[in-house]
């Protein structure tokens, strides 16, 4: 089974340099990558170069926003399986192997879904991450599910279509995040079996929680991200009910303990949820 990789990618080098030498420690070498270039500048035509001799690299451009990106690749895509790695994300050796022994010893699994970890290969983010394998449903979606560890069979892909482009980071509207999350939220409603297995897992930078007004923005951004999606796919209201109120849950706690930059970066994640939900 041939990997197609679509990695959209803007501001940064060293990171995405990280990914593609991840791809070249690769146990399974049937696979191809698709860089889909948001840049303004040629900087990821020289991150690649020294790279096209060693696996199957196919270059493009598209207009700013995560989401146009990804369906600019899916176009592009020639694999029996689809995947979406983040520029600042690294695989495992064994990652791309593990992921077509499952797809090849289950033939009704339309998708699978793994975890993230950090550079400690620790739990990374904020440690939603499932223990437990099984089915992907919408009441455990949040917990079974990222952009990083998402890997679709081409026909499942074809089946629901690209991406929401109104939805992620660059897509110029209010909802600035939750793309990953709506994808297979359609895979689900649309009949499709997604399988979550944690020890497939992809390494992932832990996100930064600071004051910084950048930081703040960004947390707003993905939480209206969010809250647009839970309205839009009809997440079950007591799934809704829990992930809203628990960054507002958080913030006091934060606020109460001393944690300043984290109780606001967790009040501007709970306001940015609270617009997406009222903005649906």
């Amino acid at each position: 089974m041939k990997v197609s990789l679509i990695v959209a990618t803007v501001g940064r080098d060293s990171e995405l340099h990280r990914l593609l030498t991840s791809l070249t420690a690769q146990t399974y070498t049937d696979f191809e990558l698709i860089v889909v270039d948001q840049n303004l500048d040629d900087r990821v035509g020289n991150v690649i170069a020294p790279f096209f001799d060693r696996m199957t690299i196919t270059h493009l451009t598209s207009s700013r926003g995560v989401s146009h990106a990804r369906n600019a690749g899916i176009h592009k895509a020639t694999g029996d399986i689809v995947g979406f790695p983040d520029d600042d994300c690294w695989y495992p050796p064994m990652l791309l192997e593990s992921l077509v022994a499952r797809f090849q010893t289950t033939a009704d699994w339309d998708g699978i879904t793994g975890r993230i970890v950090n550079e400690t290969n620790s739990v990374s983010g904020d440690a939603r991450f499932d223990v437990n394998s099984g089915r992907v449903t919408l009441s455990n979606l949040w917990r079974r599910a990222c952009a990083a560890t998402i890997f679709f069979t081409k026909e499942t892909v074809e089946a629901i279509g690209g991406f929401d482009e109104e939805l992620g980071p660059g897509a110029g509207t209010p909802w600035g995040g939750a793309e990953d999350i709506d994808y297979p939220a359609r895979a689900i409603k649309a009949g499709r079996t997604i399988f979550y297995d944690p020890q497939i897992y992809v390494f992932h930078p832990d996100l930064s929680i600071a004051a910084q007004a950048d930081e703040l923005r960004r947390a707003y951004s993905y939480g209206a991200g969010i809250g647009r999606v839970w309205m839009k796919q009809k997440f079950p209201l007591r799934i809704v009910g829990y992930y809203l109120l628990r960054p507002l849950v958080g913030a006091c706690v934060s606020l109460v303990t001393g944690r300043w930059m984290r109780a606001r970066y967790r009040w501007a994640a709970f306001q940015g949820r609270l617009s997406g939900v009222l903005s649906s």
